[in-house]
Parts: C-alpha cells; sequence; structure tokens
C-alpha cells in the first residue's frame, strides 16, 4: 500500500456572500501620490512595481496630488462630472424600461463611470475604441446622439444598426465606436489588429479596448498580449477589474493570486494598476499610455481597479450571491461623488450646481426617451424594414442574395 496524501482541489471563495458584513479592510490602498508618474519611455521592467500598486490623484480631503495630477482646467472637470452624471440617469432610465417590458435586456455601468468616460476624454476623437458593453459612458463623452442610443436598444425605425444588434451593442462609425461583441474577449485581439493595421499605413490614429477581468482567463487575452508585444501595437489594453464577473468573483479569473496589471510583465509589457474610481488618475494613466503609443513606444495594459455597483445586467440577481450593501462599503467609493468633491475643494463647484446638473440630465434623458419612443419599442410601433438584413454586408451583393432580398418585398 502506498501511503501518500490525497489531493484536494481548491475553490475559490469571495470574501463575503449574502447576509455578510462587507469589510474591504484587507485591500491596501496606497495614498494618493505615491506613485511617480514615469517617463514613457521607461521599460516594462523599470515598471513593474506599478502592476502591484495603484495610481491615485485625489486624496482624502479631494484634492489632487503628486506627479500623475493631469492638471485639467475646471471646465474639463466639470464636463466629465456632467458625462457620468448623464451616463448613470440614462442608465437609470433604461433598466426602468426594461423592467416595462420596452426592451429586452439592458447592462448598467453604475460605479464604473470614471473608466470610460475620462478615458474617452483622454483620447483624441478619432481613436478607434474596441469596447466591452459597459462603455456607454465613452460613446457618451464623444457626443453620441441619446436618442440614437435608445432607438437601438428599442430596435426601432430610428435604430441606426437597422435591428440587427441586441440591445446595448453599439456601434457607431462616426464615433469610432467599433461593434460591441457579446462574445467577450475578441475586442482585445481586433484592437491589436486594428492598431497593427494603423502602425502600418502610417497612420497617427491609435486603439484602445476594453475588457472585464474575468475574460482575461480566454485565451482572446493571451493572444493580444502576445500580438502587441512583439509588434509594439500602438493600442492601450484595458482590463476594467470590477470584481464579479456574471455571478462569479474575480478570484475565478486568478484574481487572488496577482494583478490583472501584472499579466503584463510576463509578456514585456508596462501594467499600471489604476484605481477605477478616481477621475484623474483614469485620465493621467490613459493619457500616459496614449503618449507612449503615438511615440512607438508600444501598447500598455491598465487595470482599472473598480466595483460593479449593480447586477451584471437585467437578468442577474446580485443579492443572490453577495451582499447587498457591498458597492457602498468599497474603499474607493464613488467615481461621481468624488469628482464633485474634488470640484467643491477648487472652489468650482457646489451642491446647488449638482442637484441642478442632476435635474438638467434627468430632463435630457426623458425627453430622449420621449423622441425614441415615438418610432416604437418592443412592445409595438415602426421597425426596420425586413429587407435591411441584406444591406451593409457586402460591398457588392451576391446574386442568391439579391433574389433572396427580391422576394422578401424590397
Amino acid at each position: 500500500m502506498r501511503n501518500r496524501r490525497s489531493l484536494s482541489l481548491r475553490i475559490p471563495q469571495p470574501q463575503h456572500r449574502p447576509g455578510d458584513a462587507p469589510d474591504f479592510s484587507s485591500i491596501p490602498i496606497p495614498p494618493a501620490g505615491a506613485l511617480e508618474r514615469p517617463p514613457i519611455d521607461a521599460t516594462p521592467r523599470d515598471l513593474t512595481a506599478y502592476a502591484w500598486s495603484l495610481v491615485r490623484v485625489l486624496d482624502d480631503d479631494h484634492h489632487a496630488v503628486g506627479t500623475w495630477n493631469p492638471r485639467l482646467d475646471p471646465a474639463q472637470l466639470i464636463k466629465g462630472l456632467r458625462n457620468m452624471v448623464l451616463t448613470r440617469a440614462f442608465d437609470d432610465r433604461m433598466v426602468r424600461l426594461q423592467r416595462q417590458g420596452k426592451i429586452s435586456f439592458y447592462v448598467k455601468s453604475t460605479g464604473e463611470e470614471a473608466t470610460s468616460v475620462a478615458a474617452a476624454q483622454a483620447l483624441e476623437p478619432d481613436d478607434m475604441c474596441f469596447p466591452s458593453y459597459r462603455q456607454q459612458g465613452f460613446l457618451i463623452a464623444r457626443g453620441c446622439p441619446l436618442p440614437d442610443m435608445m432607438s437601438q436598444c428599442f430596435a426601432n425605425s430610428r435604430d441606426p444598426l437597422k435591428g440587427r444588434q441586441l440591445p446595448v451593442l453599439y456601434s457607431s462609425r462616426e464615433h469610432c465606436f467599433f461593434s460591441i461583441s457579446g462574445n467577450l474577449g475578441t475586442q482585445f485581439p481586433q484592437a491589436v489588429g486594428w492598431a497593427m493595421a494603423s502602425a502600418y499605413k502610417n497612420d497617427d490614429r491609435i486603439a484602445v479596448s476594453f475588457i472585464g477581468e474575468g475574460t482575461t482567463a480566454e485565451g482572446d487575452f493571451h493572444h493580444a498580449l502576445s500580438f502587441a508585444a512583439v509588434y509594439r501595437a500602438p493600442v492601450i489594453l484595458n482590463v476594467v477589474n470590477n470584481q464579479w464577473a456574471i455571478s462569479s468573483y474575480s478570484g475565478i479569473a486568478g484574481g487572488d493570486e496577482t494583478t490583472f496589471a501584472s499579466r503584463a510583465i510576463g509578456y514585456g509589457l508596462p501594467g499600471l494598476r489604476v484605481d477605477g474610481n478616481d477621475f484623474l488618475a483614469v485620465y493621467a494613466a490613459t493619457q500616459w499610455a496614449a503618449e507612449r503609443a503615438r511615440a512607438n513606444l508600444g501598447a500598455s495594459l491598465i487595470e482599472l481597479f473598480t466595483y460593479r455597483g449593480e447586477g451584471h445586467s437585467t437578468s442577474d440577481d446580485p443579492n443572490r450571491y453577495r451582499p447587498s450593501d457591498e458597492w457602498r462599503a468599497w474603499p474607493l467609493g464613488d467615481p461621481i461623488e468624488r469628482l464633485k468633491n474634488h470640484l467643491i475643494a477648487i472652489d468650482a463647484w457646489n451642491d446647488r450646481l449638482q442637484r441642478e446638473l442632476i435635474e438638467e440630465v434627468e430632463t435630457q434623458v426623458r425627453e430622449t426617451q420621449r423622441q425614441a419612443e415615438a418610432a416604437g419599442t418592443l412592445q409595438g410601433g415602426s421597425r426596420p424594414p425586413q429587407a435591411a438584413m441584406f444591406d451593409d454586408v457586402f460591398a457588392e451583393m451576391p446574386w442568391h442574395l439579391r433574389r433572396q432580398k427580391q422576394s422578401a418585398g424590397a
């Protein structure tokens, strides 16, 4: 008989379950300004510590400190605040419409607004974005008309995508926003390939992409990093670590063993771990990575450390797998409140202006709903023509599809 110890399989478990009191005291939060902003030509080896710490700009007194401070003027900060407040108001309204049966489902970005809005404002308008399905703030920051976004969710006759995409799977050529894919992970290699093509053609535009931390467990993530490193693709690869994939926490993707930013180290890429609820930190990190890409110094991986405030989507009930008040206990706070408090601290804002802003954007969203609903919802109204399914696929439509289109009455 062999005298050997039996093996056991480790199954990662989240720190908190429903009914537990949230306690994030074990998460190390370095002081704001503790990390120096490195030169853009720093080697990945020199930047190893940045994958384990946290780039932060806003301190506990709501002041911007340290060399990462992008020194944005108040007008830029107010623009960022408005875009985040508008994104949250739009999300809240769309969930209400889903509960009324007017759209089939929706994905909110509550608590993560800074990760998309700040990134969009730090980039050039023609830089190409390859998003996941929680980057509606990116489109809003780039000025995409809200009626177009809402009509896409309704799939009505005003839908710019002609009813061919699921709700929130936006696409906008005008705003350099690539089609969202429900198969997560595809965005990273597509972004790298687009960036490689941009460099090959001696263009001056870079790419940016977003995935959640759970998607780092998929092969597409590693394929993208390999190509990005080998060919020095001018791309910014963002991992939005919001602590939860759909019902599974970040440890299932390896978050208990190491940071997601540290994945970059093995590929010879710089990895930055950033306070994703700090608008200024997200802006500064994106700006740094963009400068690096435009200088032909290659790709960067950014882990945006944040928290998914609500469900994965309207088909998910987070109260079944985590405490209902866990988001409120998140040590990095609410990105909207933090930027508002910073503006107040520099005498550029006050509570009255905040109330007026909230009222203004809520009115705007209600008016958007009125316009979009006039063209139809899931419950009825005008639809894109059936024959539109044949459009925008081939530069020259094959004969058999022309025949099918004619049979459809077009």
